[in-house]
């Protein structure tokens, strides 16, 4: 028997039909007894066909069949298959129990929960003589089937005929027939390993071709005691154990079984202490948090779960990855910025943390994260039993795996934020060094701290644009020394993995990096070292996307022996020692703490500067306040006025801006102003507004300094300088004046963009000419390009300086307040089109399976826009915002992918582009996304295609918020075009808006 696993529903394919050469074949349909299969959950089906041939013996004859949940099949009463799984069709020879003239195929279908459907196909011969029978509504169905039903002369006049939910390939089941028989063409396929780019000397092989219906879309690894892998879902399927094939054996050895846990959804899994560590989203049914699962009879199963913390959090923000420590006598658990820090009942880094916004931030304007404040994400240690959290660092994004080098450091790989490319505020993706105590300053829209910022820390080195995934360090892997210290990084968006290799730098690190793998499409999630067998496992998927796994070996003729951890150089090992030392007084109050660490409150290095300041502000600020005030050092009396910022009361605050006063702005280097200035905000922001006397000595100090020759002076010496002319019509005028320049000639988008930003929030101080300045350049920013939420930012940033512009003053910049001419881009609005088809996953896959090459790029652009792709998705820089960017789709979607989204968008729809339900105390309902906050006015985008009109409501009329389950994306967007317009536009999307593709070559 050919047995192959499929998820979820009853399928047997047959229909009476003649094939010729020349005729289309028909395909089996999913059918059921009515539509409402929880009414009948066993059903009886009967299909009668007639059959000749000449000569003794039968021509050949094959059915395959499923059922969602279990069935029984018989030909001419003779039983075929019996199967439970219908994730896995059965394909059987039935010619010898065929006889001329009339036969009758029966089957038996059971439902056990869910959704139910039955699908048949029964091939008899070969060739133009080829007589194929599937399932379709011609079936005769019953719940109850008398004695003799399985014969061919059975009346079956009275029982009723089937319904047909539709063909082979919808969703849920797929095509499952397709990948029963390994099918080539439309079916769902992992990307071929002979397509993936390596450095010379490496092997990737697809050890597992994952069936999406029956296995999910696998986004976690871990590898046990034994050498196994498992292997995580993102949705509902569950874990999955997979014994690899030895490394010199066939992909088809590899074995996998389901785990049989009554949990799901997890995106973080670790194999320890005899235990498997399961992170489980918050959107499982179980609920978010630490699970453990163990074997406690010695049976090799888990059959024993318990909750060890709950988690408040869930989405693709939601908890995360989860790793052992160096020890091995503690975990180590990572989370999104969606995911509430898990009361931890110690902390290393200070529970002071707030926003720190000197001017009001604006929130993102697609609506994102408005509400997420900080600490944002974090990383948390724990014991074994999961009985005491310690909150290690914070202040991330959504970073998604963790990783320790040889030297016990901790390392990750945080996301940026799309939406806000173009803007200065925009954090590119970057791998991080997570020390004891570490703030990275993510913060919700326009608020993200830049990196320079001397209460954050920076990174180890940015990547630019991307969505990280796994990591893992490369330690246990038969490769050549380079590759076994890298650390190897998963981007899910491009399709590529990367190698990082780090090197000391002071007390913490920096890198370069190198393209290890990459493919299209390569949607990357989980990575895992197997040193078991020295090979790196990797799995693509996420979002319902095809998924597999794979393994790369070294087969080049490099040494692999086992490489010694790097030998610091003695200068370097000092300072990570002493960076060590003045974390171990994170956490808890000791003696020795501020004695120790106000040596190193002005060194150089900043990472020690950090661990130290870090230490003294766990430490009871009366017993270092004096100190503090104090001390001569201007390097480090700054460190020690952000300390005293932080964690002082009101009072002090005097005491600290006269402090900073006394400090020789010129005499410092070019990061010590910046440490200077921040540590103005921070006495500012936490110790409340100053008074007219403190404003006046500071700007009698900072002004004369601003413009500066360096970016980053101008962008905090203008936001301090503004905040302190906030009500003052002199000072006001004064930094307009200063500013304005600014605003005009900087030689980038994202400086000229901090300027406005800033002079939004003044209200008084302008001229007219200013006025006409400042509101004329928005006409010319309209030309630049950013992220999703880019134009949303500058509209929003423009209406809140109008907000302070009276009537005549507005009547007076009519013609500039009418704006710029918006750019049209091709076929947005092309007006009515006439219908050409109902265009479905397979109908999309056969119209380009070989058909894109020399294609049309300018009216595969055009079909981006008559298809509305461009109303709500940016694509090469042109666009809207209500949707994902979809420059780089094809890198991790597949064709199959590609044609599922766009005909089916509810299937998987990301929580980050969902529309919410808000319900409000009169009972009606508003649906779509916030786009901006202004007092308690929820500004709600309720149409994609018209993101700039609002639907405002007032958010103390709110009695309940809810997700929408309901994609903004409309089906049927493309139903207007025909072939070869269809093929122009998939061509285009898969080109990545790049006219020199091959995809447009002859």
């Amino acid at each position: 028997m050919n047995r192959w696993v499929y998820p979820f529903a009853v399928i047997v394919a047959l229909a009476a039909s003649l094939s010729t050469a020349h005729a289309e074949q028909p395909k089996a349909e999913w059918i059921w007894l009515g539509q409402d299969v929880s009414a009948n959950d066993t059903v009886h089906f009967r299909k009668t066909f007639d059959v000749t041939w000449t000569g003794e013996a039968a021509p050949h004859a094959e059915v395959i069949a499923t059922c969602d949940n279990a069935l029984t099949l018989r030909v001419n009463g003779h039983t075929v298959i019996q199967s439970e799984n219908w994730e896995q069709a059965d394909i059987e020879a039935v010619q010898q129990h065929l006889r001329k003239g009339t036969n009758v195929i029966t089957v038996t279908g059971e439902r056990h929960d869910g959704q139910a459907g039955l699908a048949v196909e029964l091939v008899i011969g070969e060739g133009d003589q080829r007589q194929v029978i599937v399932t379709d509504e011609s079936w005769a169905a019953a719940s109850a089937a008398p004695d003799g039903w399985h014969k061919p002369d059975f009346d079956d006049a009275d029982w009723a005929r089937s319904h047909s939910f539709g063909e082979m390939g919808m969703n849920p089941w797929g095509n499952v027939f397709a990948v029963a028989r390994r099918e080539p063409g439309p079916v769902s396929r992992a990307t071929d390993p002979d397509a993936l780019e390596l450095p010379e000397g490496f092997k990737a092989e697809l050890i597992h071709d994952v069936a999406g219906s029956q296995q999910g879309s696998w986004v976690s690894l871990t590898v046990d005691d034994q050498g196994r892998l498992i292997a995580s879902d993102q949705g509902g399927k569950g874990l999955f154990r997979i014994t690899p094939p030895p490394v010199d054996g066939r992909a088809d050895q590899t074995k996998v079984e389901p785990l049989d846990l009554p949990i799901s959804q997890a995106q973080g899994l670790l194999y320890a202490f005899d235990s498997l560590y399961i992170v489980v989203n918050g959107n499982a049914a179980q609920g978010a948090g630490f699970y453990r699962a163990q074997d406690t009879n010695g049976d090799d199963q888990f059959d024993e779960l318990e909750l060890l913390r709950k988690f408040s959090g869930g989405g693709e923000h939601g908890p995360h990855s989860v790793i052992l420590s160096p020890d091995g006598e503690s975990i180590y658990i990572v989370a999104g910025n969606h995911t509430q820090v898990p009361d931890p009942e110690h902390s290393r880094v200070p529970r002071n943390w707030e926003e720190d916004q000197l001017l009001q931030r604006m929130p993102d304007a697609g609506g994102h994260a408005s509400g997420v404040m900080a600490p944002g994400g974090w990383i948390a240690r724990t014991d074994p039993d999961g009985e005491e959290f310690e909150l290690i660092a914070s202040g991330f994004r959504n970073p998604y795996d963790i990783a320790f080098n040889h030297a016990g450091d901790l390392f990750t790989f945080d996301a940026d934020m799309e939406w806000d490319i173009g803007s200065p505020w925009y954090r590119p993706v970057r791998v991080n060094h997570a020390v004891s105590g570490a703030e990275f300053g993510w913060r919700h829209g326009t608020g993200k701290w830049p990196a320079y910022y001397e209460d954050s820390l920076g990174s180890v080195i940015d990547l630019g644009v991307g969505s990280p995934t796994g990591i893992t360090f490369g330690y246990g892997t038969d490769f050549p020394a380079k590759y076994q210290h890298a650390l190897f990084i998963c981007d899910w968006s491009f399709g590529e993995l990367y190698a990082v290799h780090i090197e000391p730098d002071g007390a913490s690190y920096t890198a370069e990096y190198e393209v290890f793998a990459q493919a299209s499409p390569l949607p990357l999630t989980g990575i895992r070292v197997n040193p078991h067998d020295g090979a790196l496992y990797f799995a693509i998927g996420g979002r319902g996307t095809q998924s597999g796994l794979y393994r790369v070996t070294y087969v080049g003729e490099e040494s692999t022996a086992p490489a010694d951890p790097p030998t610091l150089d003695p200068k370097l090992a000092e300072l990570h020692q002493t960076r060590q030392i003045l974390e171990s007084f994170h956490g808890e109050e000791d003696e020795n703490a501020i004695e120790t660490a106000w040596l190193y409150l002005g060194h150089a290095d900043r990472s020690i500067r950090y661990a130290a300041r870090i230490a003294v502000e766990h430490q009871p600020v009366e017993h270092w306040q004096s100190r503090a005030l104090a001390e001569e050092n201007p390097a480090a009396r700054i460190t020690a006025m952000i300390a005293l910022a932080r964690n002082g009361e009101e009072d002090a605050q005097a005491d600290v801006i006269a402090a900073l006063n006394e400090i020789d702005y010129a005499d410092l280097r070019e990061p010590q102003k910046l440490a200077l200035l921040r540590a103005y905000q921070l006495a500012f922001i936490r110790m409340g507004r100053p008074d007219a006397a403190m404003r006046d000595a500071v700007w009698a100090k900072l002004s004369p300094s601003f413009p500066a020759p360096t970016r980053n002076q101008n962008y905090e010496l203008s936001r301090l300088l503004v905040y302190l002319a906030q009500d003052d019509a002199s000072k006001s005028a004064s930094i307009i004046e200063r500013t304005l320049p600014q605003l005009g000639s900087a030689p980038t988008q994202e400086e000229q963009i901090h300027y406005a930003l800033v002079l939004r929030t003044l209200p008084e101080g302008w001229d007219a000419e200013q006025r006409r300045a400042y509101f004329g350049w928005f006409n010319e920013a309209a030309a630049y390009r950013g992220g999703a939420s880019f134009s949303g930012f500058l509209n929003n940033i423009r209406n809140a300086a109008l907000a302070h512009v009276d009537d005549a003053e507005k009547e007076a910049l009519a013609e500039i307040l009418e704006g710029a001419e918006t750019p049209q881009l091709p076929g947005l609005n092309a007006g009515p089109r006439e219908h050409v088809r109902n265009w479905d996953v397979d109908g999309i896959l056969e119209a380009i399976d070989g058909q894109l090459q020399g294609r049309d790029y300018q009216n595969g652009r055009r079909m981006f826009g008559v298809a509305q792709c461009y109303a709500c998705h940016r694509f090469a820089g042109e666009g809207g915002a209500a949707g994902p960017d979809l420059t780089v789709v094809a890198n991790r979607f597949s064709p199959r992918d590609l044609a599922t989204k766009i005909t089916q968008p509810n299937l998987n729809v990301s929580d980050q582009y969902r529309n919410t339900i808000f319900t409000m105390q009169d009972g009606s309902q508003v649906i779509g996304r916030v786009a901006n906050l202004n007092g308690n006015t929820l500004n709600i985008v309720t149409n994609p295609l018209a993101p700039g009109d609002f639907t405002n409501i007032n958010r103390e009329e709110v009695v309940m918020t809810l997700e929408s389950p309901i994609s903004p994306m409309m089906p049927g967007l493309v139903n207007t075009l025909n072939e070869e317009e269809l093929r122009d536009l998939m061509a285009f999307i898969i080109s990545g808006g790049d006219p020199d593709h091959e995809v447009f070559q002859e």
